[in-house]
């Protein structure tokens, strides 16, 4: 009787960095794995240099996307459309999960609901499926810095 007690009480103690914001519905551990597709943009290194993912520098690094304004790494060359939303305090909060899901969807019509005029994305690939897009955010939120309070 004890043992279903104790896989419970571990179960929910290695799930907790993931929900540690509680924001993160998805599966680190698969998000690990499906951040594969993100890699040849993107990196995760944090902010003492230490590499969490290697990737490519054509998107910006996201260690600690849950705690920034959309636009707002510095040293990267945001498009126009998205550079808006930081420097006019569109998502003043910052990313939630909810909203990165749509937006890995599919950049363009995210950034279209979010500013004015003809928005562009510099993003071209498209995460469709919704799991795997909740997947790769709570890997995120589970590599990424503590959460701020």
């Amino acid at each position: 009787m004890k043992f279903p007690a104790i896989a419970v009480a571990a179960t929910a103690l290695f799930a907790a960095p993931a929900f540690a914001d509680g924001h993160a519905t998805g599966d680190a551990a698969e998000g690990e794995n499906v951040f594969k597709k993100c890699r040849s943009c993107h990196m995760i290194v944090a902010d003492d240099g230490t590499e969490i993912q290697k990737g490519g520098r054509t998107g910006p690094n996201l260690y600690g996307i849950y705690q920034r304004v959309p636009g707002s790494v510095e040293d990267y060359r945001y498009g126009d459309s998205l550079a808006s939303i930081s420097e006019e305090g569109l998502m003043p909060d910052g990313w939630v999960e909810e909203e990165f899901v749509v937006y890995v969807a599919d950049p363009k019509a995210w950034l279209e609901t979010k500013v004015e005029g003809n928005a562009r994305s510099k993003m071209s690939y498209k995460l469709r499926d919704e799991q795997e897009a909740k997947d790769i955010w709570a890997y995120l939120v589970s590599v990424g810095p503590a959460p701020e309070s």
